[in-house]
């Protein structure tokens, strides 16, 4: 770090700024008519578009990287909607998903949340997840830097509920797997982001994603490091600690890959659950993951 760049504690104040204002900003659509559009890349078999884009998604990008850009001048910003292959040389890049789980929010399902991100040399420093709703039964911001704790606006956050005489523990598992398959009682919320943060507030004792976009999970990492869990990632067929986040050997195209183009297995929880589905895993074998990830768009692709 530059003798001129703020600390990490600095940068998760201004992520934390951010993310309240993003938050605010969702509310504010949730008072008016909310105009969507539909990304191309995903059709059921029919051709209808399932993937959905809302005007708020791109203003609230478009805000956030205003502010980034006035504050942090020396940055580099990779977005959901907007894009950013250039940043490879930054020391510091920011990562944005403005609304995750838009499909929830232009429906009226109160599961969403905004993601935001900042990397350091590709290595998770600080994470700021605005979310509709918390263990304080509130909306809000989860948020942390690298080597601190993990916070609910400005305050150290619980990690989990002390309930007394619970058998069964929550998990978020791609298209609902069974509980059996996680020793835990297995939820589907719609929001990657909103998962990762309720793994690092212990709501959820784990939670598992076959093949997540930077974006989804880039915040999400921070967040569950420092309450303690761990993040593992599938390099060949070992899962290890997820230190950075890198771009992949090759993509689609005739192009050079960017960091933007990450998207590797990935398992959040506490070390236990942690190593009863990476054992799993192997014992399945190393693709389920990603299988039981996609299945519910698979499926979509066949609706009418």
């Amino acid at each position: 770090m530059t003798a001129s760049e703020p600390g990490l504690a600095a940068i998760e104040e201004a992520a934390l700024e951010f993310g309240r204002l993003a938050g605010e900003r969702i509310g504010e659509a949730l008072e008016r008519e909310i105009v969507v559009e539909y990304k191309d890349e995903t059709t059921t078999a029919g051709g209808a578009p399932t993937n959905p884009v809302s005007e708020t998604d791109r203003a609230i990008e478009e805000l956030l990287r205003e502010q980034i850009a006035e504050r942090f001048p020396e940055h580099g910003v990779i977005g959901e909607e907007a894009g950013g292959d250039a940043e490879a040389d930054r020391e510091f890049v920011w990562v944005l998903d403005p609304v995750d789980g838009t499909a929830n929010f232009v429906n009226g399902f109160p599961l969403f949340a905004s993601s935001i991100g900042v990397l350091r040399r590709g290595r998770p420093a600080v994470g700021a997840i605005w979310c509709s709703t918390s263990h304080a039964l509130r909306p809000g911001v989860y948020h942390a830097h690298e080597g601190g704790p993990l916070c609910f606006e400005g305050e150290p956050a619980p990690l989990g509920r002390p309930s007394v005489g619970v058998t069964r523990r929550l998990g978020a598992a791609p298209g609902g797997a069974p509980g059996r398959m996680l020793r835990l009682d297995t939820r589907v919320t719609g929001s990657a982001a909103l998962e990762c943060a309720f793994v690092a507030a212990g709501i959820f004792q784990s939670a598992v994603f076959g093949s997540p976009s930077i974006w989804d999970v880039a915040a999400g990492v921070t967040l569950v490091r420092s309450s303690g869990r761990v993040a593992l990632t599938m390099q060949g067929k070992r899962w290890n600690a997820l230190e950075r986040f890198e771009a992949p050997g090759s993509v689609r195209g005739d192009r050079t890959p960017t960091i933007r183009d990450w998207r590797q297995p990935l398992i959040l929880g506490t070390e236990e659950e942690a190593e009863a589905l990476v054992h799993r895993s192997r014992s399945l074998g190393v693709r389920w993951m990603r299988a039981r990830w996609r299945l519910r768009q698979q499926l979509r692709r066949w609706l009418p």
